[in-house]
């Protein structure tokens, strides 16, 4: 219960239903509109990390494919948190790793509201 942030996701996940639920619990989801959709305002830091998508999936996808950390069938947790920890490492070791270049620009401009 003691999550609480931001949760960047694709156009699949748009649904108000989901977003209420997660805002209850304290996570804000947000997503690129559709192009059957409104537009709304969204702050200039969410815009830029929901840009950024697409490093974390690249991270995701180096972790499955290269580091081999994918659901192999595991028998226990032991296991399992194995798995995870070695292909955590693994990827420790990679020579080249994508990376996000964020920096927080604080302006004294106003947003309207």
């Amino acid at each position: 219960n003691n999550i609480f942030g931001k949760l960047f996701g694709d156009k699949g996940y748009i649904g108000a239903k989901l977003a209420e639920l997660l805002f209850l619990d304290g996570i804000e989801l947000i997503t690129s509109i559709r192009n059957n959709m409104k537009n709304s305002l969204m702050s200039m830091s969410d815009k830029i990390l929901l840009r950024k998508r697409s490093v974390i999936e690249t991270v995701n996808d180096e972790l499955k494919n290269v580091c081999q950390v994918e659901h192999s069938r595991h028998r226990s947790p032991i296991n399992f948190f194995t798995n995870l920890i070695a292909g955590i490492i693994a990827y420790h070791f990679l020579p080249k790793k994508p990376a996000i270049r964020y920096e927080k620009v604080i302006t004294n401009q106003l947003a309207l509201l």
